[in-house]
């Protein structure tokens, strides 16, 4: 086949416009273009490749606008890009779009994925808050792209029930990472012969400074071999459903409590972002801390106090809205969310040694290999000043990822903590990967009444969650005045779960509600 080159990117970006922003949508009768129109002028625009007129739709673009475009279009060598826009999504001030992206990459072969457009109107003018993730999900900066051939084992990852999973959607990066790291014969098989590998084109990017390249998609990539996963195909597209409702980036992480199974990923935080990114996971870190206490000998309906702000270890600490409950019993300060009670207690009786063993019992610091489980925050030192009052209530250096706080979950509901797992155990191996043997975490009989009581009656009660659903909101302030993470944790039967939203402001009323849609969904 003879290469083909890329003369600019008007030459390269050969794209298709279909459905969501056609005639259907009508303009606004004032003089000002709304949302439907501003988006539509921009998709219209990327189909010429006139990254100028992209621009002047763009809110404050980035002086390197053109470049970043430019970048991924030579650095991938990209033929031509399809796009398929859905319906305008507009709150308020803001809007959004989801579009679909299909590259064809050097003629190896089509790189598919889903990715969304945000708007915004300031001053009565609707522009486009562009940031670089329009470009992939997650990117975080100007990014480095990379084609790079390897050589992989010839194997296909299939749901539970033996049917096909879709390399195009959320699950596209952890299906790539499982065939980079699957080896087809381990030897304990009884095959004295490994397969042949064969060549594959990986498409990778860097897009922080000193930072590794990470892989999106394996290009051109065998089918061979049938290895099932513990997808189950409901559960992933009730995750992936009820995401696409939230106001921001997020994910939706599901496990079998029983097992460690991971039943579902929705995710668009990028790459493999449910797995591997952290983030302060908030008040859902009290499900850890009520477990420290429960340790050390408290019970749940132990009288405990609930001020509207306190000073812990010399950090003052308040609650949502000034909210104070008095004196009252330790699950109905959980249930409803009391920072001061648990910031306190935490300083008083738990101590940095007694929430640092919590947090170790709940996987906390457990590294398995990316991909088939994590890359797991170690628990901070944080001695016994003001930072232990902060890591109690989930702040300060906290952190954890989404699939972490699915498996905090898990461990309460089934009693054990166990290794959350996309593979059975034989396959895992021949991955490279592990699981530990279960373990009990404490307290979980009087977390479980506790987690009910959030939906019952406390910060989780207007989220419409259905009966039977136990959980935890989680509401994480960040740094540089950014809108807080949005969080809720929880199970309902042998279903366990993670719901974030990046820049989602409030667990009870973003993320709270996204796990009613997924619960009501299977």
């Amino acid at each position: 086949m003879r290469a083909r080159g890329v003369a600019g990117l008007a030459g390269a970006l050969a794209v298709v416009l279909t459905g969501g922003l056609g005639a259907a949508h009508v303009l606004r009768a004032d003089r000002e273009p709304g949302p439907e129109r501003v988006a539509r002028d921009y998709f219209a625009a990327w189909r010429r490749g006139a990254l100028d007129e992209m621009a002047g739709l763009v809110a404050r673009p980035p002086a390197d606008f053109a470049d970043q475009h430019r970048a991924m279009v030579r650095g991938l060598t990209v033929y031509s890009v399809a796009l398929e826009p859905g319906p305008v999504t507009r709150q308020g001030d803001t809007a959004r779009v989801e579009f679909t992206a299909d590259r064809d990459v050097a003629g190896h072969g089509s790189w598919r994925f889903r990715s969304t457009l945000r708007l915004d109107r300031r001053s009565g003018r609707w522009r486009v808050a562009w940031t670089p993730d329009a470009l992939y999900p997650g990117l975080r900066g100007p990014a480095e792209w990379r084609l790079r051939q390897i050589r992989v084992q010839p194997v296909t990852f299939t749901a539970r029930d033996g049917g096909a999973l879709s390399g195009d959607g959320p699950l596209g990066p952890y299906l790539t990472d499982l065939t980079d790291r699957y080896d087809a014969a381990d030897g304990e098989d009884g095959d004295d012969e490994e397969s042949e590998p064969a060549t594959a084109w990986a498409v990778e990017v860097r897009d922080r400074a000193g930072g590794e390249f990470r892989r999106l998609k394996l290009l051109g990539a065998p089918r061979g071999e049938k290895v099932r996963t513990t997808i189950d195909p409901d559960v992933q597209a009730a995750a992936e459903k009820a995401l696409r409702g939230a106001p921001g980036d997020g994910a939706v992480v599901a496990l079998r409590p029983s097992t460690g199974e991971v039943l579902g990923i929705a995710d668009t935080l990028g790459g493999q972002g449910a797995f591997v990114n952290l983030y302060p996971p908030g008040s859902t870190f009290k499900v850890v801390s009520a477990a420290a206490l429960l340790g050390r000998g408290m019970g749940g309906g132990g009288a405990v106090d609930c001020p509207a702000r306190a000073v812990a270890a010399q950090r003052t600490i308040t609650n949502h809205e000034g909210a104070s409950l008095g004196r009252t019993t330790l699950r109905r300060a959980f249930a409803e969310s009391c920072n001061t009670t648990f910031a306190t207690l935490t300083v008083g009786r738990s101590r940095a040694a007694g929430l640092a063993s919590a947090a170790g019992a709940f996987g906390f610091g457990e590294r398995l290999w990316p991909g088939a489980a994590s890359a797991y925050s170690d628990f901070p030192k944080t001695g016994e000043g003001a930072e232990l009052a902060e890591s109690a209530i989930g702040q300060g250096r906290v952190q954890a990822t989404p699939l972490l706080m699915a498996t905090v979950a898990a461990a309460v509901a089934d009693g054990s903590r166990r290794s959350p797992r996309l593979l059975e155990a034989r396959s895992l191996r021949r991955a490279g990967g592990r699981t530990a043997p279960p373990r009990p975490v404490p307290g979980a009989a009087a977390l479980r009444d506790m987690m009910r009581a959030v939906v019952a009656e406390g910060t989780a009660a207007r989220a419409g969650l259905p009966a039977g659903t136990a959980g935890k909101t989680g509401t994480a302030e960040i740094g540089g005045g950014g809108d807080p993470y949005a969080w809720f944790i929880g199970f309902r039967g042998d279903v366990a779960f993670a719901v974030f939203v990046a820049g989602g402001g409030s667990g009870p009323r973003v993320a709270a509600p996204v796990a009613a849609r997924f619960l009501r969904g299977l």
